[in-house]
């Protein structure tokens, strides 16, 4: 299989097509982070850094799926009160079979999205909820943010500096 050919059937995936843009629309004019395919990529590139460095071997589709797919039940819970993790990890189950993902595979993508809002999950859960849950606090540039003094992210996960 040609490589990343599965994270495009993702971004092509008639459900992910749908959630992602009922998702933008719902957040044009939110002030703080939104959940753009920039906030998605930014997570997926650091995480490839993070397994890199550690040698940890996961495959770049594992690591790209999970980073498009980890905020992907944001609209849900906007719209029906389901927790965006929850919603989330039900939704990529069924996209990451469809696109061909292996249970092997999606297992712990699932996991990971289940995971990545809970520090506690970051720390003590798989490696890749761990990248994860990092990952996408790292994502945000809060030191260049022009309603930082408005955020209501605990001071602890804000970035005030430059780091990957």
């Amino acid at each position: 299989m040609a490589d990343m050919e599965r994270v495009h059937k993702i971004q092509n995936h008639p459900v992910f097509r749908d959630l992602y843009e009922k998702l933008e629309k719902s957040e044009k004019d939110r002030i703080f982070c939104r959940h753009t395919m920039e906030h998605f990529l930014d997570v997926a590139r650091l995480m490839y850094i993070y397994n890199l460095e550690d040698k940890a071997g996961f495959s770049k589709e594992v690591i790209y799926a999970a980073a498009l797919l980890h905020d992907i039940g944001r609209y849900e819970q906007a719209t029906a009160g389901t927790p965006h993790e929850i919603a989330g990890a039900r939704i990529a189950g069924g996209i990451l079979k469809e696109c061909g993902f292996t249970e092997a595979e999606i297992l712990p993508v699932v996991e990971a999205i289940m995971g990545h809002r809970s520090q506690k999950s970051g720390s003590s859960g798989s490696v890749l909820t761990a990248y994860l849950y990092r990952a996408d606090k790292k994502s945000r540039s809060c030191f260049a943010c022009p309603v930082l003094a408005e955020c209501n992210w605990p001071e602890e996960k804000k970035n005030l500096t430059i780091t990957y």
